[in-house]
């Protein structure tokens, strides 16, 4: 608050100048009275200047005033002085039949010292006229019943819901019919929505039906046209140059509040090869996944190359306009979609990790398999080698030479070893460099990327004339209106009462994942190296899948048969690892190596180092104990082993089991120099090491070291030098009676209630259950299992 004109107090604030636009929409939604602001005045200083600019000049000056002033159109109000201007206007300024003279108003000044920041200055920051009274809104007694009560005009979600229906093909008639049965379920206007038009509505669609993409026979220059009218829509602009080419990044306002809204902490990703084929400029399309996991394009980047080092251009800006609207806005992780990405430019500016998806190779190779090679029993042969390839590259042990052997061995299908000796074997350097670099994302990221891939294919790629497709100002009109329309109402919850008008390019409802999940697993049958899955349109009919739990598996299905990845693909594979007939999927394998690095990843402070490790070891103790529990007690966990040692020394033993009873290893222990003491810790294992079935109140302290013996290949107490698995296989071994039970690591809780059983004459462990039976858990459970136990675990001082 300051002193301003007429000893009268000035409201100031300064802003980011890209939120003004922001801020005069927030201004506008008064509750008590609603309105809309319109520039009365704007002045620009030009861009050279002779003078030397003052310290308070301004690049920019804008006169913000009420709709609903400043004349005064009521009986016996002011007036100002008529423009000198003849000729009546067809479309008065201000809409002067709403003037009541309402004094609200605001500058904005955009300093020279500091052109990113805008200063705004509140002259009069009530809605009343010169009298001081209420002069429009719930307030005004004399508006009770006139539009005065509300804004002067409709808002812009319901303008932006209007235009969609129109370019999507709804006809005015009925969308003002729909809109009228909602008014009057409600009870009659509640606001200046609710006040729509026929006349209104039918503009709209006169101004669609006028409307042109080609603004000039020049392509370039008829996208700088465009560019010039939707400056709202475009984050990033970069014309052809002799050294750069051109890149336009197109983003719409309801986009960047679907980027804010559900990319904060979560994933993004990358669909950066649409139409090479067919369009003249690519389409790259950055996604994020709504609350059904269907992805949702949040901006789209047209440029005639994408090279790994392109993406610098323009990926900072987009990260900037996110987080100029939320400064608390962190992305959680950024899914590329082929080997070329500069993953380190993406790194540095969303500072999250980079995952990588295998949509794109499964999808071209399972469509050309289906295409070029007719043998059934062959064509499932060479996709489980491709899978089992990729698995083990992707698990870090393989290389190029598989490809070359899979070439070797399936020479008869001429067909599409061609086509992959052309288009894919130069690129296989590339992508095994990559993916054994990068984890992967799962397959449910996967299944929604494809899906937005066919969904705008339909969308995009309709036209009859398709020597359009060649011209990058339709590419761009048509992206920023009809496109755009399809995927706003996709998210638009009214959009059942238009069902009549549905066509393909409506079809959007929930992806195969989570089509796949709600098929029973009571319809999926397994037999050797086929799945039958009931269909859940037709229970008397099944579809086969051929290879079912690898990462190449094949369905007779329809959508299959493109190239997709189906429901029934995507079940079989979860009944499979659930089963224990599958290895963990590629995701969950990168995900649980990720949790056993944690243990060899301590900081620097030996402190803080000791008590890391301790919690680390500790935490992943309970882990396994988790993973044991949700298999069936099973001591088989090829999920979650450590992959840099599979032996530990009796210091690392004595550490560990120390760490379990809470004894940080930094600090001395009391009597350790005592030999007395000594001597009793040395009884103890000595007894550990001798005792019988019989043994009723073994401490936590000698189950651990038990179990830390049997994980280390010393169950039989003969062979130091055993294996971790034959310990394994040594504690399966023992009699039910013994102290050390099947499960290979166990709780204080499960140790308690084994301790119970044993006492009541019951075997300890899963009763019914072999070790040679044992199955994987599953990777919903495993995941929530996990998760839960971590954030048992640490707190949040913790967490980093």
């Amino acid at each position: 608050m300051v002193e301003g004109w007429r000893d009268s107090m000035d409201r100031l604030a300064l802003i980011p100048y890209s939120r003004v636009n922001d801020f005069v929409r927030g201004e506008s939604n008064n509750k008590d009275c609603p309105s809309r602001f319109h520039v009365e005045a704007r002045r620009r200083r030009p861009p050279t200047m002779n003078c030397k600019p003052k310290v308070d000049g301004i690049l920019e000056y804008i006169l913000y005033w009420c709709s609903f002033g400043p004349d005064d159109y009521r009986k016996g109000g002011n007036v100002r002085p008529s423009r000198p201007i003849a000729e009546k206007r067809k479309t008065p300024a201000g809409r002067p039949n709403t003037k009541r003279g309402c004094v609200c108003h605001f500058i904005v000044k955009r300093l020279i010292v500091e052109p990113s920041v805008a200063l705004v200055i509140y002259n009069h920051n009530k809605h009343v006229d010169k009298k001081g009274m209420p002069c429009h809104g719930s307030m005004d007694k004399m508006a009770v019943g006139t539009k005065a009560m509300f804004a002067p005009y409709i808002s812009d979600e319901l303008r932006l819901q209007v235009m969609s229906l129109l370019y999507v093909g709804i006809p005015v008639e009925t969308i003002m019919q729909r809109h009228t049965e909602m008014v009057e379920k409600q009870g009659g206007p509640s606001n200046r929505d609710d006040l729509l038009t026929h006349r209104y509505v039918r503009r709209l669609e006169r101004k669609i039906r006028r409307s042109v993409y080609e603004l000039d026979d020049d392509d370039a220059i008829s996208i700088g046209l465009w560019v010039e009218n939707n400056q709202d829509c475009v984050f990033f602009y970069e014309d052809f140059s002799d050294t750069d080419t051109f890149v336009l990044g197109i983003q719409t306002d309801w986009q960047l509040q679907q980027m804010i809204q559900f990319g904060s902490h979560s994933l993004m990703a990358s669909d950066s090869k649409f139409g090479t084929n067919k369009l003249k400029y690519p389409v790259h399309s950055i996604l994020v996944f709504d609350q059904h996991k269907n992805a949702i394009p949040v901006a789209w980047i047209i440029t005639p190359n994408f090279a790994h080092g392109e993406i610098y251009k323009w990926v900072g800006a987009l990260y900037d306009r996110a987080h100029t609207k939320d400064p608390t806005w962190q992305l959680g992780g950024f899914i590329i979609d082929g080997p070329l990405t500069d993953v380190r430019t993406i790194r540095e500016v969303f500072h999250c990790p980079v995952l990588i998806s295998l949509w794109r190779i499964r999808h071209a190779w399972h469509k050309n398999l289906v295409n070029k090679c007719s043998d059934i029993e062959k064509r499932s042969t060479m996709a489980k080698r491709l899978g089992d390839a990729i698995s083990i590259i992707c698990r870090g042990t393989g290389d190029v030479e598989l490809f070359e052997a899979f070439l070797q061995d399936f020479v008869e299908c001429a067909g599409f070893l061609d086509y992959f000796k052309a288009v894919w074997l130069p690129r296989l350097g590339a992508w095994i460099t990559v993916l054994k670099a990068t984890a992967l994302a799962s397959a449910q990221v996967a299944s929604a990327i494809e899906s937005y891939h066919h969904l705008l294919k339909l969308r995009l790629l309709n036209e009859a004339d398709e020597s359009v497709y060649w011209r990058a100002d339709w590419l761009v009109d048509k992206l920023g209106t009809k496109v755009h329309s399809y995927y706003w109402l996709d998210e638009f919850s009214g959009k059942n009462s238009f069902s009549r008008y549905w066509r393909s390019e409506w079809s959007s409802g929930p992806n195969p994942w989570c089509q796949g999940m709600q098929i029973p697993d009571s319809d999926v049958v397994i037999e050797g190296n086929y799945a039958s899955v009931v269909s859940q349109k037709n229970k008397e009919k099944s579809h086969v899948v051929l290879n079912p739990g690898s990462e190449f598996a094949l369905c007779d299905c329809s959508w299959s048969m493109k190239g997709n990845l189906c429901k029934h693909v995507i079940k079989s594979a979860k009944v499979c690892r659930d089963r224990g007939l599958a290895l963990p999927s590629l995701a969950m394998f990168h995900y649980y190596q990720a949790l056993a690095n944690l243990v060899h990843c301590p900081p620097s402070d030996t402190l803080i180092s000791d008590h890391a490790m301790a919690l680390a070891v500790s935490v992943k103790t309970q882990l396994d104990a988790v993973l044991c529990a949700v298999n069936g007690s099973s001591s088989i966990r090829p999920g979650f082993q450590d992959p840099q040692s599979t032996s530990k020394t009796r210091e690392a033993e004595i550490e560990e089991a120390n760490s379990e009873n809470g004894v940080c290893t930094s600090q001395p222990q009391p009597g350790a120099g005592d030999d007395e003491d000594q001597a009793i810790r040395t009884g103890k294992r000595r007894k550990l090491g001798d005792a019988s079935g019989d043994t009723e109140d073994g401490s936590i302290y000698q189950d651990s070291l038990a179990r830390k013996k049997c994980k280390s290949g010393e169950a039989s107490g003969d062979d130091e030098e055993a294996s971790t698995e034959e310990g394994s296989r040594a504690c399966e071994s023992r009699k039910p009676g013994e102290a050390s039970t099947n499960n290979e690591e166990v709780s204080i809780g499960q140790g308690s209630r084994d301790h119970e059983k044993r006492k009541s004459g019951e075997p300890p462990g899963n009763e019914g259950t072999s070790a040679t039976q044992a199955t994987e858990p599953s990777e919903t459970e495993t995941s929530q299992a996990t998760n839960g136990l971590v954030r048992s675990l640490l707190p949040s001082s913790e967490c980093t």
